[in-house]
Protein backbone atom coordinates (compact mmCIF):
# COMPACT_ATOMS: atom_id res chain seq x y z
CA UNK A 1 0.00 0.00 0.00
CA UNK A 2 1.30 2.87 -1.07
CA UNK A 3 2.14 5.70 1.86
CA UNK A 4 0.33 8.92 1.27
CA UNK A 5 2.15 12.15 1.67
CA UNK A 6 1.70 14.70 4.62
CA UNK A 7 0.25 17.69 3.93
CA UNK A 8 1.94 20.77 4.49
CA UNK A 9 -0.15 23.67 6.66
CA UNK A 10 -0.23 26.80 4.96
CA UNK A 11 2.51 29.24 5.17
CA UNK A 12 1.20 32.29 7.08
CA UNK A 13 3.17 34.85 6.82
CA UNK A 14 1.81 37.56 8.71
CA UNK A 15 1.98 34.85 11.81
CA UNK A 16 5.60 34.33 11.25
CA UNK A 17 7.06 38.15 10.93
CA UNK A 18 4.88 38.67 14.65
CA UNK A 19 6.67 35.37 15.95
CA UNK A 20 9.95 37.19 14.86
CA UNK A 21 9.14 39.96 15.75
CA UNK A 22 8.72 38.29 19.71
CA UNK A 23 11.45 36.52 19.32
CA UNK A 24 13.88 39.67 19.44
CA UNK A 25 11.74 41.19 21.87
CA UNK A 26 11.91 38.11 24.77
CA UNK A 27 16.01 37.99 23.29
CA UNK A 28 16.48 41.65 23.74
CA UNK A 29 14.51 42.02 27.04
CA UNK A 30 16.20 39.15 28.75
CA UNK A 31 20.07 40.79 27.61
CA UNK A 32 18.93 43.99 29.09
CA UNK A 33 17.68 42.26 32.56
CA UNK A 34 21.44 40.77 33.20
CA UNK A 35 22.21 44.20 34.06
CA UNK A 36 20.38 44.00 37.03
CA UNK A 37 22.19 40.95 38.05
CA UNK A 38 25.26 42.04 37.60
CA UNK A 39 27.09 42.74 40.80
CA UNK A 40 29.81 42.08 43.27
CA UNK A 41 30.15 38.32 41.97
CA UNK A 42 30.81 39.48 38.21
CA UNK A 43 33.68 41.46 39.51
CA UNK A 44 34.88 38.99 41.40
CA UNK A 45 35.02 35.87 38.22
CA UNK A 46 36.95 38.89 36.64
CA UNK A 47 39.35 39.79 39.37
CA UNK A 48 39.64 35.06 39.06
CA UNK A 49 40.00 35.10 35.82
CA UNK A 50 42.61 37.49 35.41
CA UNK A 51 45.22 36.55 38.04
CA UNK A 52 44.86 32.50 36.97
CA UNK A 53 48.02 30.86 35.87
CA UNK A 54 46.46 28.44 34.28
CA UNK A 55 43.35 28.22 31.68
CA UNK A 56 39.53 29.10 31.63
CA UNK A 57 37.99 25.63 31.24
CA UNK A 58 34.12 26.23 29.96
CA UNK A 59 32.09 23.14 30.23
CA UNK A 60 28.63 23.15 28.67
CA UNK A 61 26.32 20.41 27.20
CA UNK A 62 23.75 20.51 24.38
CA UNK A 63 23.10 24.23 23.68
CA UNK A 64 24.68 25.40 26.50
CA UNK A 65 27.73 23.44 25.14
CA UNK A 66 27.31 25.69 21.73
CA UNK A 67 27.50 28.67 23.43
CA UNK A 68 30.29 27.47 25.71
CA UNK A 69 32.68 26.73 22.65
CA UNK A 70 31.43 29.99 21.53
CA UNK A 71 32.67 31.57 24.59
CA UNK A 72 35.89 29.80 24.94
CA UNK A 73 36.97 31.06 21.16
CA UNK A 74 35.97 35.38 22.71
CA UNK A 75 38.08 34.51 24.87
CA UNK A 76 41.00 33.18 23.51
CA UNK A 77 41.00 35.75 21.16
CA UNK A 78 40.61 38.28 23.46
CA UNK A 79 44.09 37.76 25.56
CA UNK A 80 42.41 35.45 28.20
CA UNK A 81 44.03 31.76 27.62
CA UNK A 82 40.82 29.16 27.32
CA UNK A 83 39.72 25.35 25.96
CA UNK A 84 36.36 24.16 26.13
CA UNK A 85 36.07 20.58 27.70
CA UNK A 86 32.75 18.45 26.89
CA UNK A 87 31.56 17.41 30.26
CA UNK A 88 30.23 13.44 28.62
CA UNK A 89 34.19 13.17 27.23
CA UNK A 90 35.71 14.76 30.62
CA UNK A 91 34.21 11.26 32.33
CA UNK A 92 35.96 9.48 30.30
CA UNK A 93 39.54 11.04 30.57
CA UNK A 94 39.27 14.45 29.72
CA UNK A 95 38.89 15.32 33.21
CA UNK A 96 42.70 15.19 32.94
CA UNK A 97 42.59 18.46 31.08
CA UNK A 98 41.83 20.36 34.04
CA UNK A 99 44.86 21.39 36.29
CA UNK A 100 44.17 23.11 39.76
CA UNK A 101 45.99 26.07 38.03
CA UNK A 102 43.09 26.44 36.05
CA UNK A 103 39.27 28.02 36.41
CA UNK A 104 36.02 26.26 35.67
CA UNK A 105 33.19 27.97 33.58
CA UNK A 106 30.38 25.52 33.88
CA UNK A 107 27.26 26.75 32.15
CA UNK A 108 23.97 24.95 32.41
CA UNK A 109 20.43 27.00 32.37
CA UNK A 110 18.53 24.71 34.60
CA UNK A 111 22.18 24.07 36.79
CA UNK A 112 21.08 20.24 36.87
CA UNK A 113 22.81 18.78 33.66
CA UNK A 114 23.27 15.16 34.33
CA UNK A 115 26.65 14.81 32.45
CA UNK A 116 27.86 18.36 34.26
CA UNK A 117 26.62 17.78 37.51
CA UNK A 118 28.32 13.94 37.46
CA UNK A 119 31.89 15.39 37.66
CA UNK A 120 31.33 18.21 39.96
CA UNK A 121 32.71 16.78 43.18
CA UNK A 122 35.79 15.96 40.75
CA UNK A 123 36.19 19.52 40.40
CA UNK A 124 36.08 20.66 43.51
CA UNK A 125 38.31 17.90 44.74
CA UNK A 126 40.96 18.73 42.39
CA UNK A 127 40.80 22.18 43.82
CA UNK A 128 40.27 24.28 40.46
CA UNK A 129 38.04 27.57 41.24
CA UNK A 130 34.40 26.70 39.97
CA UNK A 131 32.08 29.46 38.74
CA UNK A 132 28.42 28.45 37.57
CA UNK A 133 26.90 30.05 35.29
CA UNK A 134 23.14 29.46 35.43
CA UNK A 135 19.60 30.64 35.40
CA UNK A 136 18.79 28.64 38.69
CA UNK A 137 20.26 29.90 41.93
CA UNK A 138 19.49 27.18 43.78
CA UNK A 139 20.51 24.17 41.57
CA UNK A 140 22.62 21.56 41.82
CA UNK A 141 25.58 23.64 39.81
CA UNK A 142 25.07 26.72 41.64
CA UNK A 143 25.57 25.22 45.09
CA UNK A 144 28.61 23.47 44.53
CA UNK A 145 30.39 26.64 42.73
CA UNK A 146 32.59 29.07 44.32
CA UNK A 147 30.96 31.87 42.07
CA UNK A 148 27.52 32.40 40.78
CA UNK A 149 26.39 34.19 37.97
CA UNK A 150 23.00 34.77 37.06
CA UNK A 151 22.02 34.09 33.09
CA UNK A 152 18.44 33.29 34.56
CA UNK A 153 15.37 34.87 31.76
CA UNK A 154 11.32 35.23 32.44
CA UNK A 155 10.62 32.80 29.40
CA UNK A 156 11.79 31.27 26.60
CA UNK A 157 11.18 32.82 23.11
CA UNK A 158 10.36 29.29 21.88
CA UNK A 159 6.27 29.81 21.84
CA UNK A 160 5.53 26.10 23.51
CA UNK A 161 8.11 27.27 26.07
CA UNK A 162 10.75 24.74 25.72
CA UNK A 163 13.44 25.29 22.78
CA UNK A 164 16.58 27.27 24.37
CA UNK A 165 16.27 30.33 23.13
CA UNK A 166 16.24 33.27 25.56
CA UNK A 167 18.45 31.70 28.15
CA UNK A 168 21.10 30.94 25.37
CA UNK A 169 20.95 34.42 24.00
CA UNK A 170 21.64 35.27 27.73
CA UNK A 171 24.55 33.06 28.42
CA UNK A 172 26.31 34.62 24.73
CA UNK A 173 25.98 37.98 26.35
CA UNK A 174 27.09 37.17 29.61
CA UNK A 175 30.09 35.34 27.99
CA UNK A 176 30.66 38.61 26.09
CA UNK A 177 30.56 40.91 28.64
CA UNK A 178 33.07 38.95 31.05
CA UNK A 179 35.36 38.87 27.44
CA UNK A 180 34.78 42.41 27.44
CA UNK A 181 35.60 43.28 30.94
CA UNK A 182 38.77 41.06 30.43
CA UNK A 183 40.23 42.21 27.93
CA UNK A 184 40.47 46.10 29.08
CA UNK A 185 41.94 44.68 32.72
CA UNK A 186 44.11 43.54 30.51
CA UNK A 187 44.74 46.35 28.37
CA UNK A 188 44.50 44.84 25.39
CA UNK A 189 44.87 46.43 22.01
CA UNK A 190 44.40 46.28 18.75
CA UNK A 191 47.91 45.46 17.96
CA UNK A 192 46.85 42.52 20.60
CA UNK A 193 43.51 40.95 18.62
CA UNK A 194 45.38 41.51 15.35
CA UNK A 195 47.98 38.72 16.44
CA UNK A 196 45.83 36.38 16.84
CA UNK A 197 43.95 37.07 13.87
CA UNK A 198 46.56 37.05 10.98
CA UNK A 199 44.20 36.20 8.21
CA UNK A 200 41.66 38.51 8.87
CA UNK A 201 41.04 42.10 7.72
CA UNK A 202 42.34 43.68 10.89
CA UNK A 203 44.70 41.09 11.37
CA UNK A 204 46.27 42.41 7.42
CA UNK A 205 46.01 45.57 8.51
CA UNK A 206 47.66 46.21 12.04
CA UNK A 207 50.48 43.48 10.80
CA UNK A 208 51.27 43.82 7.17
CA UNK A 209 54.34 45.80 7.13
CA UNK A 210 55.43 47.70 3.54
CA UNK A 211 58.37 45.42 3.43
CA UNK A 212 55.82 42.73 2.93
CA UNK A 213 54.32 43.88 -0.03
CA UNK A 214 56.62 46.56 -1.81
CA UNK A 215 58.67 46.01 -5.05
CA UNK A 216 62.02 45.67 -4.41
CA UNK A 217 65.65 44.94 -6.26
CA UNK A 218 65.12 44.61 -9.93
CA UNK A 219 61.29 45.67 -9.91
CA UNK A 220 61.87 49.14 -8.68
CA UNK A 221 62.48 51.49 -10.82
CA UNK A 222 65.31 53.91 -10.70
CA UNK A 223 67.88 56.19 -12.88
CA UNK A 224 70.51 58.56 -12.14
CA UNK A 225 70.12 62.68 -11.71
CA UNK A 226 71.91 62.41 -15.34
CA UNK A 227 70.09 60.15 -16.72
CA UNK A 228 68.57 60.47 -20.41
CA UNK A 229 64.56 61.26 -21.17
CA UNK A 230 64.87 57.94 -23.15
CA UNK A 231 66.44 55.85 -20.07
CA UNK A 232 64.04 57.54 -17.97
CA UNK A 233 61.00 56.28 -20.19
CA UNK A 234 62.36 53.15 -20.17
CA UNK A 235 62.63 52.56 -16.93
CA UNK A 236 59.43 53.23 -16.29
CA UNK A 237 57.86 50.74 -19.38
CA UNK A 238 60.44 48.32 -18.47
CA UNK A 239 58.93 48.21 -14.09
CA UNK A 240 55.23 49.24 -15.13
CA UNK A 241 54.64 51.30 -12.05
CA UNK A 242 54.16 54.39 -13.89
CA UNK A 243 57.13 56.18 -12.08
CA UNK A 244 61.05 56.21 -11.34
CA UNK A 245 62.62 56.86 -8.39
CA UNK A 246 65.56 59.68 -9.34
CA UNK A 247 68.68 58.64 -6.87
CA UNK A 248 72.35 59.91 -6.21
CA UNK A 249 75.08 57.82 -6.35
CA UNK A 250 74.32 56.85 -2.58
CA UNK A 251 71.03 55.42 -3.71
CA UNK A 252 69.63 58.39 -1.75
CA UNK A 253 66.22 59.31 -3.00
CA UNK A 254 66.58 63.23 -5.08
CA UNK A 255 62.94 63.11 -6.66
CA UNK A 256 60.11 60.91 -8.95
CA UNK A 257 59.03 61.44 -12.26
CA UNK A 258 55.56 60.03 -13.06
CA UNK A 259 53.42 59.67 -15.83
CA UNK A 260 51.02 62.48 -14.58
CA UNK A 261 54.44 64.75 -14.83
CA UNK A 262 54.81 63.11 -18.39
CA UNK A 263 51.68 64.42 -19.37
CA UNK A 264 52.06 68.14 -17.72
CA UNK A 265 55.78 68.25 -19.38
CA UNK A 266 53.87 67.50 -23.20
CA UNK A 267 50.90 70.00 -22.78
CA UNK A 268 53.55 72.78 -21.67
CA UNK A 269 55.70 71.80 -25.15
CA UNK A 270 58.92 71.16 -23.40
CA UNK A 271 61.28 69.88 -25.54
CA UNK A 272 61.99 66.41 -23.63
CA UNK A 273 64.59 64.72 -25.66
CA UNK A 274 67.13 67.17 -24.24
CA UNK A 275 66.47 66.75 -20.45
CA UNK A 276 67.82 65.14 -18.06
CA UNK A 277 65.80 62.74 -15.15
CA UNK A 278 67.27 66.07 -12.63
CA UNK A 279 65.65 68.45 -15.04
CA UNK A 280 62.16 66.67 -15.00
CA UNK A 281 61.86 64.55 -11.71
CA UNK A 282 59.48 66.14 -8.96
CA UNK A 283 61.78 66.67 -5.89
CA UNK A 284 61.29 65.48 -3.08
CA UNK A 285 58.75 63.19 -3.32
CA UNK A 286 56.69 60.96 -0.71
CA UNK A 287 58.44 58.16 0.73
CA UNK A 288 57.59 55.83 3.53
CA UNK A 289 60.06 53.61 5.69
CA UNK A 290 60.16 49.89 5.27
CA UNK A 291 59.57 48.92 8.82
CA UNK A 292 56.08 51.34 8.36
CA UNK A 293 52.61 49.53 8.29
CA UNK A 294 51.51 49.24 5.25
CA UNK A 295 48.20 50.85 5.91
CA UNK A 296 49.68 53.65 6.78
CA UNK A 297 51.33 53.77 3.12
CA UNK A 298 48.27 53.68 1.78
CA UNK A 299 47.02 56.44 4.36
CA UNK A 300 49.44 58.52 3.04
CA UNK A 301 49.04 57.79 -0.81
CA UNK A 302 45.41 58.85 -0.04
CA UNK A 303 45.62 62.00 1.80
CA UNK A 304 47.81 63.31 -1.12
CA UNK A 305 45.65 61.78 -3.93
CA UNK A 306 49.21 59.75 -5.55
CA UNK A 307 49.14 56.07 -6.77
CA UNK A 308 52.56 55.28 -5.81
CA UNK A 309 55.36 56.22 -3.12
CA UNK A 310 58.79 55.10 -2.74
CA UNK A 311 60.37 52.63 -0.07
CA UNK A 312 63.54 53.92 1.96
CA UNK A 313 65.44 51.44 4.48
CA UNK A 314 66.89 52.54 7.68
CA UNK A 315 69.74 54.26 6.08
CA UNK A 316 67.35 56.67 4.09
CA UNK A 317 67.98 55.14 0.65
CA UNK A 318 65.93 53.59 -1.90
CA UNK A 319 65.07 49.88 -1.21
CA UNK A 320 61.06 49.78 -2.55
CA UNK A 321 58.06 50.99 -4.21
CA UNK A 322 54.45 50.57 -3.67
CA UNK A 323 51.65 51.45 -5.17
CA UNK A 324 48.01 50.80 -4.70
CA UNK A 325 47.62 47.47 -6.80
CA UNK A 326 50.32 46.34 -4.61
CA UNK A 327 47.97 47.18 -0.69
CA UNK A 328 44.63 45.70 -2.81
CA UNK A 329 46.57 42.48 -3.95
CA UNK A 330 47.50 42.42 -0.20
CA UNK A 331 43.62 43.20 1.20
CA UNK A 332 45.15 45.73 3.14
CA UNK A 333 42.64 48.49 1.10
Amino acid sequence: MTKQPTATPEFDAPRALALAADTLDIEAAAVLGLKANLGQSFAQVVALMLSVTGRVVVMGMGKSGHIGRKITATLASTGTPAMFVHPAEASHGDLGMIQRVDVVLAISNSGESEELNAILPLIKRLGAPLVAMTGKAESTLARYADFFLNSGVEKEACPLNLAPTASTTAQLALGDALAVALLDARGFKAEDFARSHPGGALGRKLLTLVSDVMRSGEQVPSVGLQAGFSEVMREMSNKGLGATAVVDDLCQVQGIFTDGDLRRLIEKGVDLRACTAQQVMHPKPSTVAHDALAVDAAELMEQRCITSVLVLDAQGKLCGALNSNDLMRAKVI
